[in-house]
Order: C-alpha cells, then structure tokens, then sequence
C-alpha cells in the first residue's frame, strides 16, 4: 500500500483528501505546515507527496525544492487554488500541477499514474 503525505494548511481539505485517498486503498498521513511535513518525511517512508502551494506563512514551492534536493525519486504533486503558479519555474520541479476542486477525479487519476511510474 503506497503512503501518501498530504500538506495543506486547511483543516477541512486535509480531512476531506484523507477521507478519499484512504478510500482510494492508500495509506495517508497528513501535514498542516511544512515543518510537520518535513519531520514526516524525515520518519516515515513516503511514497508520494501531494502538496499545497500557499501554506499560511509558508511557500510550498520552497518547501518542493527541499524534497527535490533530498529526493529527487520521491514524486511530487502540487495542488493549488491557483492557476497562476504554473507559470512560477519553481513549480516545474513538481512531477504534476492540479488546480484543487472537489472534484477528486483528477488528483486521483494523477496520484496513480505518478505511483505507477515508479514499478
């Protein structure tokens, strides 16, 4: 069962993607802010990361650039309320860039097919 970690500092949507992914058969751990995330990735195998961009205070895009320097095989969705990042070359480290929507469909597709590429 892949681990998935989940950063977004929205209470609310971290419950909700939790609730789907481990629906979807994945086992998922959860981070409100990039420090947390950052110990989770430290202490437990995680097999894809979905992450926010805008984490109250914090940038998602920075906190990208660390996981790419410490694990460039370790895929990394960005999800964002906002379309406007793509256009940040910061994001292109992401191996994928989905615009949030409660509609779960893409993010699912694309979870499986970045969990895919690695077997």
């Amino acid at each position: 069962m892949a681990k998935i970690l989940f950063v977004d500092d929205e209470p609310g949507l971290r419950l909700l993607y939790f609730d789907e992914l481990t629906e979807e058969g994945y086992d998922v751990v959860t981070a409100a802010n990039c420090a947390e995330a950052t110990e989770l990735l430290e202490k437990q195998s995680i097999d894809l990361v979905v992450l926010d961009i805008q984490i109250r205070q914090e940038s998602g895009l920075e906190m990208l650039q660390k996981i790419v320097k410490q694990r460039k095989d370790l895929p990394v969705i960005l999800c964002s309320a906002y379309n406007c990042y793509k256009d940040d070359f910061s994001s292109w480290l992401a191996d994928a860039y989905i615009v949030k929507s409660s509609d779960l469909t893409e993010l699912k597709e694309e979870i499986a097919r970045q969990l895919k590429r690695d077997t």
